[in-house]
């Protein structure tokens, strides 16, 4: 699977449409409505790169009050449950 983190800026007066409206994508698992610089945080998981750039090239202009994106596509995940793990290898 791969992850996609696709930073939103969105009109403020539609901003729960949006999200709501990317909520419902196909691939999307979560829409965060954050602080900072944008407006929504977009997780994106699908199979092949090409889900990505459809999704985000085809799908994504049509959102109603979508204005601006940028596009991350994680390398690797690092989680607490992925360092505790590492640390119980050696301990046999």
């Amino acid at each position: 699977m791969i992850t996609t983190i696709v930073l939103v800026r969105a009109d403020p007066k539609q901003i729960p449409q949006c999200a709501r409206h990317l909520a419902g994508m196909d691939g999307v698992t979560d829409v965060y409505s954050v602080s900072g610089d944008w407006d929504l945080v977009v997780i994106l998981r699908v199979a092949k790169y090409e889900d990505i750039a459809r999704v985000v090239t085809e799908e994504f202009p049509r959102v109603p009050g979508l204005a601006r994106t940028t596009t991350l596509t994680a390398f690797r995940a690092y989680s607490k449950a992925d360092l505790e793990q590492a640390w119980d290898i050696g301990t046999g």
